[in-house]
């Protein structure tokens, strides 16, 4: 590959766990030139977030294929899960890596956005760097709400999709599409079930409330493990490392007389973003050194 570009689609499965391997098999039928590095869900969550790499038609095709079968799978009125999310096919995230543009992700976005559209008849929104509307550049403002809060705007001039319907998909809702720079998903597990304690610490760390610096946090309770857990998205490493935020979180929780049990990452990290010892210090769950980037470009 000459440009390599991240793809990190995430679909809302609910509980559907019979879903995930139709969804990566169709992903992986354009062929070994997109390659999914990882893929992982959650009951809880209702998510299943993957990562893929490729370039061009190839990475459009794949991206499209995966969102079809999902569609043709899944009904978005059935939805179980703690996530916000807008849509079966809820976010689709185009990052550049290797000799790849704004602009490269831009045209594979565009792209995916009409064939989102026009062949599934999905609305779209356009989020993320050079968004359409500049109000729309944070992708929590596009979901603002829920599917029920995208409902309710949608047939207002405010509310309209970019592209497509301006009504929801009656079974897989609406998608938002964007290009953006890395982002590390980062969930850090407290050893209580008191979600509000989780509330209170995402209020605390979160850039909007004068916390850490491009992170954005919200608590959930998850049911199935019986514990609270701060759910983060790093939007920029660089300004807040995941050690900082780590810290961030304990220290908070240890106000609240509140361990921490465990954290992870989902899907994968620049090497950059590592530091040594980091499988320890964080207590991270389910990492290895195949979740470094660089290791596949």
């Amino acid at each position: 590959m000459e440009k390599i570009i991240e793809c990190i689609p995430n679909f809302s499965i609910g509980k559907r766990k019979d879903v995930v391997e139709p969804i990566i098999n169709a992903i992986k039928s354009v062929g070994p030139d997109v390659k999914v590095l990882d893929y992982s869900s959650d009951e809880d969550h209702g998510r299943l977030v993957v990562t893929m790499i490729g370039e061009g038609d190839l990475l459009r095709d794949a991206v499209f294929q995966g969102a079809k079968k999902a569609v043709e799978l899944i009904n978005i009125s059935d939805h179980e899960g703690v996530h916000p999310c807008m849509g079966v096919v809820d976010v689709i995230p185009f990052v550049p890596l290797r000799k790849a543009t704004f602009n490269d992700c831009v045209k594979l976005r565009n792209e995916v956005a009409q064939k989102m559209s026009g062949e599934l008849g999905v609305p779209v929104y356009i989020y993320g760097n050079i968004a359409r509307l500049p109000e729309r550049k944070e992708l929590s403002a596009v979901r603002k709400g829920g599917l029920e809060g995208v409902a309710e705007r949608i047939g207002t001039p405010e509310g309209k999709p970019d592209i497509g319907p301006a009504r929801l998909h009656p079974t897989a809702g609406a998608v938002a599409i964007g290009a953006r720079e890395i982002l590390i998903a980062f969930n850090v597990n407290l050893d209580t079930s008191n979600v509000q304690i989780a509330k209170d610490i995402a209020e605390r760390i979160r850039e909007k409330n004068s916390g850490l610096r491009g992170v954005r946090a919200i608590g959930v309770e998850l049911e199935s493990r019986g514990i609270a857990q701060v759910a983060i998205n790093i939007t920029n490493f660089k300004s807040a490392s995941i050690k900082q935020v780590f810290d961030a979180v304990r220290s908070n929780a240890e106000k609240f007389s509140v361990g921490i049990k465990n954290s992870e990452i989902i899907g994968m990290i620049p090497k950059e973003a590592s530091f040594t010892g980091m499988k320890e210090y964080l207590k991270l769950t389910g990492w290895d050194d195949k979740r470094i980037l660089e290791n596949y470009l």
